[in-house]
């Protein structure tokens, strides 16, 4: 199924400022910047912000009754569902 952008990434190459030092950190965090971080650069803040908070998310504990692997299971499972390529 084929589904129309209606936000425009920001591209790696394109990226500058605070946009350019989120991917940094997006990229150290996750190995790569996926596409959801390209939307969220259109608001750096709001994106700084979510990067922290999905850091805490995603760590065992942190208040969290989750394990790390379940919740990489539950990334994964959401991703296959939504036909994501990655």
């Amino acid at each position: 199924r084929e589904m129309t952008a209606r936000l425009r990434m920001i591209g790696l190459d394109e990226a500058e400022g605070d946009v350019a030092r989120y991917y940094e950190a997006t990229e150290a965090f996750l190995g790569r910047v996926p596409n959801s971080a390209r939307i969220l650069a259109h608001s750096p803040h709001v994106a700084k912000m979510y990067l922290a908070f999905n850091a805490t998310l995603q760590r065992e504990g942190a208040g969290s009754f989750l394990s790390s692997k379940i919740k990489e299971m539950v990334i994964l499972k959401t991703s296959q569902v939504n036909a994501c390529d990655y």
